[in-house]
């Protein structure tokens, strides 16, 4: 189930309201012999997250949460998830959140929000396993923090609501201090300067279609280490014809790859032309590229 952008916090009776939790989405498992990992793109996350495979769940079980990495303030980073997910088995720690329970002993995704909360508190899960905190009827507390803390944003719920897999419902909303996004990786551009010998910018796009709608480019938010490693990606993947659909816009002289790179981008805004306003690189995901489509993630 994913949530239906929305313009501003509103406090509401019928309705909770949590963090928006800034890092890869997982359903976790028991309902066979052992724990399973499951990305949103259908993706087994056992050998990236070997620590949630071990841990001893409760047994007929389907959880729906947020592999997160906290920084040394207790804050959710995708920087430090990002880094966890280069380095594979690092030591960098990671713990899961739950924020909805689909299934104990019996299907739950019929039952009213407020059912499953009260099901999912009830259960004792080990470490790194955490139930996300909600607030019920008023967004303030929670919108202070996420401003007072430079966090993502906030995720109200609808009281009463079911869970419906595989849509984009209103009975969820995200709530951003900042927008963000999935964009494919279509191409790049020449550097200059201190990135003569990486890369000026990525070139973003998203699917419509089979080709890939250009949407600007993002080259702010790197290190020189990622510079480095991202164009050692990119030479691997170059290709001699643009997968963009036909744009007088696109840069010139431009390198294009194939569209198998999918990078989370936080933006100010979109513009009249359809382009992200001062894009700003966070890390790749593992969502699938063809989930990163015009509908799903464009203005709307």
């Amino acid at each position: 189930m994913l949530a239906t952008p929305w313009d501003t916090p509103f406090s509401d009776p019928g309705w909770v309201f949590e963090l928006k939790w800034d890092g890869v989405r997982c359903l976790m498992s028991s309902t066979g012999p052992s724990v399973q990992t499951t990305s949103r793109a259908g993706n087994d996350l056992a050998g990236r997250y070997p620590e949630l495979v071990g841990v001893d769940l409760p047994a007929d079980t389907v959880l729906d949460g947020e592999v997160v990495a906290l920084d040394e303030n207790g804050l959710p980073s995708f920087e430090r998830l990002q880094a966890r997910m280069s380095a594979g088995r690092s030591r960098l720690p990671i713990t899961y959140v739950v924020f909805d329970l689909l299934h104990r002993k019996a299907p739950m995704v019929h039952r009213p929000l407020e059912e499953r909360m009260e099901a999912l508190r009830e259960l004792e899960l080990p470490s790194p396993i955490v139930v996300a905190d909600r607030f019920h009827g008023d967004s303030q507390p929670v919108w202070d923090f996420v401003v007072a803390n430079d966090i993502e944003g906030i995720v109200a719920k609808r009281l009463g609501s079911t869970y419906q897999s595989g849509r984009r419902s209103a009975d969820w909303r995200k709530i951003g201090q900042f927008k963000q996004m999935c964009a494919v990786v279509g191409g790049f551009t020449v550097g200059t300067g201190g990135r003569e010998s990486t890369f000026g910018a990525l070139l973003l796009g998203l699917a419509t279609g089979d080709r890939l709608r250009w949407i600007g480019a993002v080259g702010s938010g790197f290190d020189d280490k990622s510079l480095r490693s991202i164009r050692s990606a990119l030479d691997e993947m170059t290709v001699p014809d643009s997968p963009f659909q036909p744009d007088t816009d696109l840069p010139a002289g431009s390198t294009w790859v194939e569209p198998q790179l999918v990078a989370m981008v936080r933006y100010k805004q979109w513009t009249a032309a359809g382009r992200v306003r001062a894009p700003s690189f966070k890390g790749f995901t593992d969502t699938a590229p063809e989930l990163a489509t015009w509908e799903a993630e464009g203005p709307g």
